[in-house]
C-alpha cells in the first residue's frame, strides 16, 4: 500500500467526521436529518465506510462490488424516506466528490503523484456508479412520501432535462423505458385553474409520464411510436383545459429528450391554438413558421400579410379551412356553410389583396403560414 493510502486509511475517521459536519453546516434538510443521533451516527459510519473501502477497493484497482453497492443504496433509501428533497440529494452527491478530492490533496506528499493519479483514475468510473445506487435507493425509499404520480413526474422532469439519474428514477417508480420518445408540449392560452390534474390524466388513462412545467406548458413523454395515444392524450389535455391549446412534438433518444423537448416546445410557439387539436405539429410542418420567429424581417413582412387580408370577408378563417380540406372546394364551402361559388370570391379576393393565389404551391406555403400565426384559437 502507497504512503498516500495509508494517509488516507488513517485519517478516515477524522475526514469523515468533517465531512459530515459539512453537510450538517450547508445543507439544512440534512441536518434536520442528523438531529436524529442515530441517524447522525449512521451519516458518520457511512462516510468512514465509503474513504476505507476506497482505500481498500482503489489498492487493489478493483471495482465497487455487489455488497458495497447494497450499501450505498441503502443509505440513499434512508435519505428518501426521510423526505429529503432530490435537489439536496443532488448538492449532497456533488459535495462528497468536491471533498473526496479535497481529502486526496491534502493527504497527497512530493513522492505520491503516481499513487494520486492512479487513485484519480480508480475513482472516476466507481463515484458514478456509486452515485447511481445512492439515487436508485433515494427514488425508491422517496416513494414513501410522494404518491405514484409525484414520482412519475419526477421521472419526467429528469427525463426532459436530460439527467444521466432518469433510468434509476423511472425504475423505482414503475416506468417503462423507451429508446425513444415522442416529446409532445401543449400550451394552453390560459394557465387552468388545477394542471396538476393534466399530469394526473395522462398517467392514470394512458400510462404516459408528463409534467406542469411554469410558465404554462403542459409536457408529455409517448413513445415513439404512440402518435394516436399522443394525439388523444392532447385532446383531453384541452378539454380538461378548456381552452385552446397550441402543440408542438418531436421525437428523439431518451438520453438527449433536453434537446428534443426544446425543439417540440419551440413548434408549440408556432402553433394555432385550437380547442380541440387535429394534428401534432412537428418541425416538417412548421420550417416557415420556426424561421420567422427566428428572424423579425419575415416577421414583419407575414404580419403585413395578415392585416391585408383583415380587407377581406372572414379570409383568415376560409383559408385555415380551405388548407385543412386539402383545398378541396366542395368541403371548405360545407364546412364554413356558405355557396362554393362565395368561396371562390374570398379566394379571388385574397389574391387580389395579397398578390398571392392561395392555390398555388408558393401560395400554400406563405398564406398557410400567415394563417397558422394569425387564427386566434378555434
Amino acid at each position: 500500500m502507497s504512503e498516500l493510502l495509508r494517509q488516507l486509511r488513517s485519517r478516515a475517521p477524522a475526514n469523515a467526521r468533517r465531512f459530515v459536519d459539512l453537510c450538517v453546516a450547508e445543507l439544512p434538510e440534512y441536518a434536520a436529518a442528523a438531529r436524529d443521533s442515530h441517524k447522525y451516527r449512521e451519516m458518520l459510519d457511512f462516510a468512514v465506510f465509503t474513504r476505507t473501502r476506497t482505500v481498500d477497493l482503489g489498492a487493489e484497482d478493483s471495482p465497487l462490488g455487489p455488497d458495497d453497492l447494497a450499501v450505498v443504496e441503502s443509505m440513499g433509501r434512508y435519505r428518501g424516506e426521510d423526505g429529503m428533497s432530490f435537489e439536496i440529494v443532488r448538492r449532497l452527491l456533488t459535495l462528497h466528490t468536491t471533498v473526496t478530492l479535497r481529502e486526496i490533496g491534502e493527504a497527497s506528499g512530493p513522492r505520491d503523484l503516481d499513487a494520486g493519479m492512479r487513485l484519480l483514475g480508480w475513482l472516476g468510473p466507481q463515484l458514478e456508479v456509486a452515485q447511481r445506487a445512492y439515487t436508485l435507493g433515494y427514488t425508491t425509499g422517496v416513494r414513501r412520501h410522494l404518491p405514484v404520480v409525484a414520482c412519475v413526474r419526477r421521472f419526467t422532469e429528469l427525463a426532459l432535462e436530460g439527467d444521466p439519474d432518469a433510468p434509476a428514477c423511472a425504475d423505482s417508480c414503475g416506468v417503462r423505458l423507451h429508446d425513444r420518445y415522442l416529446v409532445t408540449v401543449a400550451r394552453p392560452a390560459v394557465e387552468p385553474p388545477a394542471p396538476a390534474d393534466l399530469v394526473h390524466a395522462a398517467w392514470d388513462r394512458h400510462g404516459i409520464p408528463a409534467t406542469w412545467r411554469e410558465p404554462g406548458e403542459f409536457v408529455a413523454l409517448v413513445p415513439a411510436d404512440g402518435q394516436q395515444v399522443a394525439g388523444a392524450l392532447i385532446r383531453e389535455v384541452a378539454e380538461m383545459a378548456g381552452q385552446p391549446c397550441s402543440v408542438g412534438s418531436a421525437t428523439g433518444p431518451l438520453r438527449t429528450l433536453d434537446a428534443t423537448f426544446a425543439l417540440a416546445e419551440r413548434i408549440s410557439r408556432v402553433t394555432p391554438a385550437e380547442r380541440s387539436p387535429s394534428h401534432l405539429y412537428t418541425v416538417t410542418d412548421t420550417l416557415l413558421e420556426l424561421g420567422a420567429a427566428e428572424l423579425p424581417e419575415i416577421d414583419r413582412w407575414l404580419h403585413d400579410l395578415a392585416r391585408l387580408l383583415d380587407g377581406g370577408p372572414d379570409l383568415v378563417s376560409t383559408l385555415n379551412t380551405y388548407y385543412r380540406n386539402d383545398l378541396n372546394r366542395r368541403r371548405t364551402a360545407a364546412s364554413l356553410n356558405i355557396h362554393p361559388r362565395t368561396l371562390d370570391y374570398r379566394l379571388r379576393r385574397t389574391r387580389e389583396l395579397t398578390g398571392i393565389d392561395p392555390g398555388t404551391t408558393h401560395g400554400i406555403r406563405v398564406l398557410g403560414t400567415v394563417v397558422s400565426r394569425a387564427v386566434p384559437g378555434i
